[in-house]
């Protein structure tokens, strides 16, 4: 009977890939406790999503949560977090002084194993990365990404894999155990069993084997079976109802599944029963997508990870897109096949996502979404097929980027917006700590970092409303500004502190109930001549991520005035005339709907 390892991924990617990584710390640590006396020794407690998502939906900060998790898990667990090679805890890459001040931060924090890949399967991305994790004094686990190609498409096979494996190998990378890791849950058990036989005859017995995969196609349990008959040692499993779905095979269904065969988990099921309904319990009153929580047969031909899934459903619920979920979904084949065939992992999953998202808003291929143009321009490494040429032409004319073959991090140790100085830059702006945590935290989390750390960070953990009577009304709801159409010209009233604004121009008013009608409606002309005033209208909903110039200043046509974020994409809000900005209607931070006012720039 063989021993089988497995590492409980709940508390990661099961946060992740059920509920979006949005969660609270206090709600699930003593969960944390109870598996450690329940024998589970193997965490993953960190890295991937959950990093970010700490400051930008829990308003937590993550080395407290890892210090914590630590705690609740004993000295003698082995803690692991997921990062992602050159792009360690974000969607974009970063420099080698804050990749090296990862790994430094993660060993300070309690963690002991960080599971490294690139999407690209780009070897040269993961030495650097390697090499810092490694010399921080910690285990780490390269890795190489898998997924099945929508039919017609050609580059993920058992071949191909074997190559990634074999130029790891080569290098100069220092590892201590091999991942394969199939995010979107997506490849075929027989290429699960040839890909782990492939690398047992290669490495031999020098080093432990781990596979990684999700249930979301339904092949979970089949592709962890053929991976321990091809010679895994170890798989990741969760336990519900952080299981399943777009989530892991449960611990209790993997047990089941092994019984009488020569594998086995070596669990008391009792005391995982136990255990589960204790995470049950914690999470009651957590939002669970009905979208995590089932197989999707459609998936396998337009691969998308469990974590970003439902990061990217939460996020069109939010706002009010999710009609278009769908569509987007089988968007995503497309953006795949003219991509360059990147693992559909994070970040090449968001990018995948993001450019499916453009399209079915915008029209095919009419706005190229930033990380998906720079992925197929080169500028995160090499992609293992060549992306399409006229997507390429594309990305470049609308990013004003040229294609390049230069290491990205040569790129980034050169960009002056990137790495220690400019994060160190933000925090002396904002009168905050110069820590090496707060350097991190401002290098990858940007704006919103910098407002967790100012104490402005906000709340968007979801969970199920108790009663709807009493629940507060929801951004976009019970909105304070109408456009009102007078004589065929649209006036934008916004109302604010008993005063209003017209187009811009702030006038007052008074409200006199049982007044006589009048002969002709009243115009907003005579309180500023509103036909010399153009509106900025929000084209998508998004986040109102900074302003770029201030009230008062001439703008040219075509100039960006200020930046939203919508689907985890920066997207300019430009001046449609050449002007002053009379005003701006929204505050950075506010939550904005498709079509709102967002500024009035006055023409000159």
């Amino acid at each position: 009977m063989k021993k089988i390892n497995f590492m409980l991924t709940a508390f990661r990617d099961g946060f992740q890939s059920v509920i979006g990584a949005r969660v609270f710390s206090n709600d699930f640590l003593p969960v944390v406790e109870e598996a450690a006396a329940a024998g589970v020794q193997h965490f993953e407690a960190g890295g991937g999503a959950l990093f970010q998502a700490a400051y930008f939906y829990s308003n937590e900060d993550a080395f407290t949560v890892m210090d914590n998790f630590r705690k609740a898990a004993g000295a003698s667990a082995n803690l692991q977090t997921l990062a992602r090679g050159i792009n360690v805890v974000g969607l974009d890459s970063q420099p080698r002084d804050i990749i090296r001040l990862h790994a430094q931060l993660m060993k300070k924090h309690g963690i002991t194993t960080i599971r490294n890949f690139d999407a690209l399967n780009d070897a040269e991305n993961l030495i650097y990365s390697g090499k810092c994790i490694a010399e921080a004094g910690l285990h780490h686990e390269v890795t190489v990404t898998m997924m099945e190609l929508p039919p017609g498409c050609q580059g993920h096979t058992v071949e191909f894999y074997e190559s990634v494996l074999r130029r790891i190998l080569n290098s100069d990378i220092p590892f201590h155990s091999i991942a394969f890791k199939d995010a979107s849950g997506t490849s075929c058990p027989a290429k699960v069993y040839d890909t782990i036989k492939m690398a047992r005859r290669m490495v031999g017995d020098k080093y432990p084997i781990a596979f990684h995969t999700h249930e979301t196609a339904g092949c979970g349990v089949l592709c962890y079976k053929a991976a321990l008959e091809g010679g895994a040692d170890q798989i990741d499993l969760s336990i519900a109802p952080l299981s399943g779905g777009t989530c892991q095979p449960d611990v209790l269904t993997m047990w089941h599944a092994l019984r009488g065969t020569e594998f086995s988990l070596d669990i008391d099921y009792r005391k995982i029963i136990r255990l589960e309904q204790s995470l049950k319990n914690a999470l009651k009153d957590y939002f669970m997508p009905p979208e995590a929580t089932k197989v999707d047969p459609i998936i396998p031909f337009c691969p998308m990870p469990g974590g970003a899934l439902t990061a990217n459903t939460q996020m069109l619920r939010d706002n009010g897109l999710m009609e278009k979920y769908h569509d987007i979904i089988e968007a995503m084949g497309e953006t795949v096949s003219k991509g360059g065939f990147g693992t559909s992992v994070t970040p090449v999953s968001q990018f995948y996502f993001q450019q499916a998202f453009n399209n079915v808003m915008f029209g095919p291929w009419k706005k190229i979404a930033e990380g998906y143009g720079k992925m197929v321009l080169g500028y995160f490494g090499k992609t293992p097929g060549r992306p399409d040429p006229e997507v390429v032409r594309i990305a470049s004319e609308q990013l004003h980027l040229e294609p390049t073959a230069k290491n990205p991090l040569d790129l980034n140790d050169a960009n002056p917006a990137k790495g220690r100085k400019p994060a160190v830059a933000m925090l002396e702006a904002n009168k905050l700590p110069i820590t090496d945590e707060n350097i991190f935290i401002a290098a990858t989390c940007q704006e919103k970092g910098i407002a967790y750390l100012k104490g402005e960070g906000r709340i968007g953990v979801r969970k199920n409303v108790k009663n709807p009577e009493t629940a507060p009304v929801s951004s976009g709801a019970g909105r304070s500004e109408v456009t009102v159409c007078i004589n065929g010209k649209d006036y934008c009233v916004k109302f604010d502190k008993g005063g209003a604004v017209v187009n811009g121009v702030p006038v007052s008013y008074t409200v006199k109930e049982n007044a006589a009608p009048v002969a002709t409606p009243a115009t907003a002309a005579s309180a500023g001549k509103p036909e010399t005033f153009e509106n900025l209208n929000a084209a998508l909903p998004g986040i109102v991520l900074r302003m770029l110039v201030n009230p008062g200043d001439r703008v040219r046509a075509d100039q960006a005035v200020m930046i939203l974020e919508s689907m985890k994409m920066e997207t300019e809000v430009q001046s449609p005339v050449d002007g002053v900005l009379a005003s701006f209607q929204v505050r950075e931070g506010d939550q904005v709907q498709s079509g709102a006012l967002l500024a009035v720039v006055k023409k000159v």
